[in-house]
Formats: C-alpha cells, sequence, structure tokens
C-alpha cells in the first residue's frame, strides 16, 4: 500500500466520482507545525485521495508505522495494492532513506491517518539574554606593558534578536517531539526553545570575542552571516538538530551595556584621550634627549630646553592609563628639586642638588662649575668656602 501521484486532469474527470475519501490540510500557518487529518472512521479507504500543498510534507500513518511518505506538492491516490512509493520531492533520496527507517512506537492499533507538517521556514521567533552575559571586546584594548600584548575590556551586554526555523527531519520531530498528537503548534515548544537559543547565542558571543574575529561589541547586530557560519562549523544548534529542527537565521537586533560596562567604556574613552595626550609630550622629551646628545655646538642648550619641558609637563610619571595605573610610589615628579643620598652634592645655581658625579643640573641642565653659588644673593664663592662672602649665607 502506499501513495501514487495522480494526474491534474484527473480532478475533473470521471475517475473523481472513484474517489472515497479526500484528506488536505488547507491551511498550515506559520504557528502550526504538525496536524493529523483522517477519516470520521479512522479508516482510509482504498482510492482515497490525499492532496499535499506546496510547504508541506504528507506522512502516511497505518496501526502503528509510517508506511509512506512525501514532500511534493500534489495530489496522491492511496492503493492499498501497491508497495509505498516515498514521493521524495524537495527531500530527495535522504528523506526517502529517512522514513524507510522509522517505525512509530506506542501507537493504539487499528488506525490510520495522514499527518501533514509544515516544512517551509517559521518566522518571527524572538529571544532575548535574561541577565547579562560577558563579552570581550577588542574595540577597547588593555595594554600590558609587561608582556607588550593587549588585553580586551571586559564587558557584560543585554542582545535581543529573532530566528527562524525550519523541520528538515519531520521522522525526528514526530519521534522526538509530536509524536501522534492531533495538532502541535510552535508555542508548545517556543518556551524551550527561547532558552536554548540563548545557550547558543552565549557560545557565539564567546567565540565572537575571540582573537579570530575581535568584534566590537556594538557591532554586533551587523554580524548575521559570522553568526550562521559559526552555527554551522561548531555546531552550536546541536540540541534542535537533533529533533529535526534546522536553525535558518540567526539576527541580532539590539545590543544593550549594563551599567558598569557603560561607566567602564566611559572611563576608558577619558582616560585614552589623556594618555595620548602624555604620550605625546613622552615622544616629545625623548626627541629633545637625542637632539640634546648630538648638539655640535655642546649639550647644555639641549639640557636646559628638557629642564625646561619638565618644568612645563609638571611630571609625565604622574600619567594615569586607561587600564587605571596611578601609583605614586612607581613614579618621580620631575617638576620639584629631587633629593639626593649621596653626601658629596653640589647646588645648582637654580637651587637643585644635584650629586657629586652629575656634570650638569638635573633640573635645568646648567654646567657644574667649581665656583658655588650663593642661593641667596646669587655670589660666586669658592668651592670650600662653607659661608658666602658677600652676605655670610651658609653654603
Amino acid at each position: 500500500m502506499g501513495l501514487i501521484k495522480a494526474a491534474t486532469s484527473a480532478i475533473g474527470s470521471t475517475l473523481h466520482d472513484q474517489w472515497k475519501d479526500s484528506i488536505q490540510c488547507e491551511n498550515m500557518a506559520n504557528d502550526i507545525l504538525m496536524m493529523k487529518k483522517t477519516t470520521d472512521t479512522g479508516v482510509i479507504s482504498n482510492k482515497s485521495t490525499i492532496i499535499v500543498a506546496p510547504g508541506q510534507c504528507a506522512v502516511l500513518y497505518d496501526n502503528g508505522k509510517v508506511i509512506d511518505a512525501t514532500a511534493e506538492d500534489g495530489i496522491f491516490v492511496y492503493d492499498t495494492s501497491s508497495t509505498p512509493s516515498f514521493f521524495a520531492g524537495q527531500f530527495g533520496d535522504v528523506f526517502k532513506e529517512m522514513w524507510q527507517r522509522f517505525t512509530y512506537n506506542g501507537a493504539s492499533a487499528k488506525e490510520q491517518a495522514v499527518f501533514f507538517f509544515n516544512i517551509k521556514e517559521i518566522m518571527d521567533n524572538k529571544f532575548g539574554t535574561p541577565a547579562p552575559i560577558p563579552f570581550q571586546d577588542w574595540s577597547h584594548p588593555i595594554p600590558n606593558q609587561m608582556t607588550n600584548t593587549l588585553t580586551p575590556l571586559r564587558v557584560e551586554i543585554k542582545c535581543f534578536g529573532k530566528y527562524t526555523f525550519r523541520i528538515s527531519n519531520p521522522a525526528l520531530f514526530m519521534s522526538k517531539i509530536a509524536g501522534t498528537a492531533n495538532i502541535y503548534r510552535k508555542d508548545d515548544l517556543v518556551e524551550q526553545f527561547r532558552t536554548e537559543i540563548v545557550a547558543v547565542f552565549q557560545n557565539i558571543t564567546n567565540e565572537l570575542g575571540t582573537e579570530k574575529y575581535k568584534i566590537p561589541v556594538l557591532e554586533m547586530p551587523s554580524q548575521t552571516d559570522e553568526i550562521r557560519q559559526m552555527m554551522d562549523e561548531k555546531v552550536f544548534d546541536a540540541p534542535f538538530r537533533e529533533r529535526g529542527i534546522e536553525i535558518m537565521s540567526f539576527a541580532v537586533e539590539s545590543v544593550t551595556l549594563d551599567e558598569d560596562s557603560e561607566k567602564k567604556i566611559d572611563h576608558y574613552e577619558l582616560s585614552s584621550n589623556s594618555f595620548m595626550q602624555q604620550g605625546k609630550m613622552v615622544g616629545s622629551y625623548a626627541n629633545a634627549m637625542e637632539n640634546a646628545a648630538s648638539n655640535p655646538n655642546g649639550a647644555t642648550n639641549g639640557f636646559m630646553g628638557i629642564g625646561m619641558m619638565n618644568m612645563t609637563a609638571g611630571g609625565m610619571g604622574t600619567a594615569n592609563g586607561p587600564w587605571g595605573q596611578n601609583n605614586p610610589g612607581n613614579t618621580m615628579d620631575l617638576s620639584k628639586p629631587q633629593e639626593t643620598a649621596n653626601a658629596e652634592s653640589w647646588t645648582c645655581s637654580c637651587g637643585t642638588a644635584n650629586p657629586s658625579h652629575a656634570k650638569f643640573c638635573n633640573q635645568c641642565g646648567k654646567p657644574k662649575s667649581d665656583k658655588i653659588t650663593c642661593p641667596k644673593c646669587q655670589t660666586a664663592n669658592h668651592s670650600d668656602s662653607k659661608f658666602c662672602n658677600n652676605c655670610g649665607e651658609k653654603l
């Protein structure tokens, strides 16, 4: 017994009078996934017709077994004298093999019916993350000065979007989910799917945050193609495939940061702008050092300029980077005269104490002299003098 496709012209011919029953599922809307159709007696008479509409799959069920199926639209005649025909249609040999190996167990005896499956793409399925999920944002990298590498900023996000799916394996879907229910709707499984889709999405965000992709957090809605590719490569939608369902599209509509993550990024932006300005000062300082060392007319003028830079900068060592380093113990304020631990020191005319081995002043760049200048009256005194020869100030 099985299905034999009837000629379209036979609908209006005398053969129409021979058809005892006509079984069809007129409307399978977006919310209906499977619907059972049979006769009033529960028995399908020989030579009855089964009408399959586009986007449907019809399964002939007889006393607990699937005896035939078709995914091809058209009019079919139920012939009890023929062997199963398996008009595979768009599914091809794979679909035929699918049903040849399938037997549904546990159904009541002496029951014949046709199960119609909606094999169109089921649209408008929404998802959202109930709680923020972590994401590695490479659009705000944090430099690691010890390893000379970059680390992404860790943020937490909420996402909302939509996905579509279709029944790709009616045999699995019937065996794992729908059974022999009279009608199976999308609402019967959408809550479970929503939970599992969020788990799939979290796997996707973890992948998008790796060094391979480095997707900026706010650009995720534009990564539809990458998301679909990752699903296929990583089989993130395996729980769906095991039920005979395939995720067709997955679109992220909006991405929002939680309050703490917004503060992190705001602080990052402010700190980055400040650090860039300080970075320019550091570059100028290095250039000045190089120019002073190569000055053929003497290094004095060059180092005096560096001293002026230090006074203007107010100390570059207190810079705050976006990664939060602000430890005064690790910095040196170049705008203040520095104390020296060496007792044998000399004092520059600007009042800065310098180590005895220093040939130039650490503050203003003036060269060391064998004269000691009085800090009070600026009188030059012999290096052995302990008091100023002019005003008596202790040297």
